[in-house]
């Protein structure tokens, strides 16, 4: 069985919030077995990474705990799925993370700065043993049994940039890492005036999204000729990691978002906890039955050579 990770070494960076447009330094320090991914926040609030800590996921995957947020934790929460860091210590100076180059990257070569380290308890994989579902329209996220982690997605967006978007990969740390850390998020240039007076976007530039204009990206060029659909599939490796443990199954989704990528971790936990209802249902109803039995015949007791009614 393979053991949790977290990493050898704290490592730190300085950058800017995408939304916030704030200057924040971000520290990564080991963390020990069972932690999770743990935020704390400039106050010294913490925040477990899990889908109880999720307060808002408009544009960005925000948590928050006791009025306290961090907003924009999918990217570096995607990097640590991706190299299996399963406990890490998140130290933020304000209230977003930095942007970094807009994809996750960056958290991937901090990552692998500090290095990796085995720690002495089993990684406990959640497998996915019937299919679940959630929509809005057409838009939906499907995960269905597999023997691996995969994500297939489908972006269909009526911009001539973008279009229909087909990929289908295997998560593994290669894949990861290659095909699809480096894939940037991505805005519209007709939305940013609105975005910036509802305070979205103030530190976005081209260094750290695809801007897309009318007929063309004003990036000098693309990452991938599919790079949108690959970020979208980067939001939800990370989005996913809030379950807290890394997935087996076969993810499937066409034009989701942060709030469906929500809405099918909330349905990933119901039927966790319908499972473990169930486990405990069939472990322990002999137990009571058999210790009930005694305290049954007292009570009704049967003459010899009757039957029992």
């Amino acid at each position: 069985m393979e053991s949790q990770r977290t990493i050898r070494r704290k490592v730190s960076i300085e950058g800017v919030g995408l939304h916030s447009g704030e200057p924040v330094t971000l520290t990564l320090s080991p963390a020990a077995s069972d932690t999770g991914i743990l935020f704390r926040a400039a106050d010294g609030t913490l925040i477990p990474a899990n889908t109880d800590h999720v307060v808002n996921f408009h544009f960005a995957t925000t948590l928050g705990a006791f009025g306290v947020r961090v907003r924009t934790v999918e990217h570096l929460m995607a990097a640590a799925h991706g190299l299996g860091i399963d406990n890490l210590l998140v130290d933020v100076s304000a209230g977003e993370l930095p942007a970094m180059d807009g994809s996750a990257k960056g958290f991937v070569e901090m990552l692998e700065r500090a290095g990796r380290v085995s720690l002495p308890a089993p990684r406990k994989a959640l497998m996915i043993d019937e299919p679940i579902r959630v929509e809005d329209g057409d838009r939906f996220i499907q995960v269905v049994p597999s023997d691996t982690f995969r994500i297939s997605y489908t972006l269909d967006h009526n911009h001539p940039v973008i279009g229909l978007q087909v990929a289908s990969l295997e998560i593994t740390e290669t894949t990861f890492v290659d095909e699809v850390a480096p894939a940037r998020t991505y805005g519209f240039l007709r939305d940013v005036g609105a975005m910036r007076r509802n305070g979205l976007a103030r530190g976005g530039s081209l260094d750290n999204a695809i801007v897309v204009g009318k007929r063309s990206v004003l990036n000098d060029s693309l990452r991938f000729a599919d790079e949108f659909v690959r970020h979208k599939i980067l939001d939800l490796v990370g989005d996913l990691f809030l379950l807290g443990r890394p997935l087996v199954g076969h993810v499937v989704a066409r034009n989701a978002g942060h709030a469906l990528n929500y809405q099918i971790l909330v349905a990933i936990q119901k039927a966790m906890t319908a499972d473990r209802r169930r486990a405990r249902m069939r472990a322990v109803t002999p137990l009571a039955l058999t210790a009930m039995a005694p305290a049954f015949e007292s009570a009704c007791p049967v003459a010899p050579g009757t039957a029992a009614r």
